[in-house]
């Protein structure tokens, strides 16, 4: 049974918004700027902005690819998150961080839709968090089966977005809401 978390303090949750995960994303561009407005409008409201960067063989720390976006700049007293895993809980210290700031409710940005950012929605709700995704503000590539088929990153998008919006975990709330309409205070976002 997971520990309900009582109150309502929000955090922008900003995952793997970097050079190297972004870069043949669907409307990355489009993305990368929805990304930027959450962040000035978590910013205006005092409501802590957390970054996480992932990091593997192939995306080594410290190299260009690994550097968020040039669009994205971390204020000095905004937590880095580094991660190996698709859950931005697993193996690091988020947790930590999120209880030193007493939240209870996430928003949730980033990359990729069907990887970190599942991944990391799933872990908060099933962690007590309350969760928002910003539905106009996370993205992926498009999925080769194999077999001749092909899922594009829209769909994905959307499934997910959908998913967010309909699952429900006992004594959690969770919803969508695009970046430009997000109220922090409000745990669980537009369920519309």
């Amino acid at each position: 049974m997971s520990t309900i978390r009582h109150g309502n303090k929000s955090a922008l949750l900003v995952v793997d918004v970097q050079v190297g995960v972004v870069s043949e994303t669907w409307d990355a561009p489009f993305v990368v700027k929805k990304v930027a407005r959450a962040v000035e409008r978590a910013r205006a409201a005092s409501v802590p902005v957390i970054w996480v960067q992932h990091e593997a063989d192939d995306l080594p720390r410290n190299s260009p690819a690994w550097q968020l976006v040039p669009e994205l700049t971390p204020a000095d007293t905004e937590a880095r998150i580094y991660k190996r895993f698709e859950s931005s809980f697993e193996g690091t210290n988020l947790e930590e961080n999120l209880a030193s700031l007493s939240v209870t409710h996430i928003v949730l940005a980033g990359a990729q839709t069907n990887w970190c950012i599942r991944a990391t929605a799933y872990a908060a709700l099933e962690r007590g968090y309350d969760l928002t995704l910003l539905k106009d503000a996370h993205t992926t590539i498009g999925i080769e089966l194999g077999n001749g088929s092909r899922v594009d990153a829209s769909s994905i998008i959307n499934d997910l977005n959908t998913t967010i919006t309909w699952i429900r975990y006992p004594g959690r709330k969770s919803g969508t809401a695009a970046s430009e309409d997000v109220d922090f205070a409000v745990a669980g976002g537009d369920v519309t």
